[in-house]
């Protein structure tokens, strides 16, 4: 039974790093509030990619309330070039960098589109429509129903709706090519 860290005996059980290091765990451990018994990965994986030594005096040389957050940071490092040896972090930075750039990307086009049907609707205010074509006021949902609404169907209706003197053709839009997608990219 343990209470604290301590055995029945009084004894310290030794953390997760001085048992991989296979030393004995002294009372002032740098490492034991960090890398605690029972979470013994946490320990290798840092100790693969920085060297206890190298820790130990990181450690050391850091104020006591900024420890906390430096081991969360090497353990987080050590993780990620353990799964990616090469790149580590700067791997997984780079990925969601290159995510973002692909959305913004896609976003700008999306608002090039609302840009573009709105002069669209200018122009088709101007002279009726004709007879075969749908206006998106005339389309229907197909998942709604009194009691069910969603606040993104108010957005798209504030952008798409169109006023009094103005309607849109949906035929413009859902006559795209297949090629022309968007959503492509």
């Amino acid at each position: 039974m343990r209470e604290g860290g301590r055995s029945k005996q009084g004894t310290m059980s030794p953390c997760a790093a001085c048992k991989l290091l296979r030393r004995r765990c002294a009372q002032d451990c740098v490492f034991a509030p960090y890398f605690p018994a029972d979470e013994p990965q946490k320990f290798a994986s840092v100790h693969k990619v920085f060297g206890a030594s190298n820790v130990n005096k990181m450690l050391q040389e850091l104020p006591v309330h900024q420890r906390s957050d430096a081991v969360s940071s090497m353990v987080y490092e050590a993780n990620a070039r353990v799964r990616d040896p090469v790149y580590g972090c700067v791997g997984a930075i780079s990925s969601l960098q290159h995510q973002v750039d692909v959305l913004q990307t896609q976003l700008a086009l999306a608002q090039a589109e609302v840009v573009h049907m709105r002069s669209l609707s200018q122009l088709s205010s101007s002279s009726s429509p004709p007879p075969t074509t749908t206006t998106v006021s005339d389309m229907q949902l197909s998942n709604s129903s009194p009691d069910h609404h969603h606040h993104h169907h108010s957005s798209f209706n504030k952008i798409m709706s169109p006023s009094s003197s103005s309607r849109v053709s949906a035929k413009s839009f859902f006559a795209m090519d297949v090629g022309e997608s968007l959503w492509s990219c």
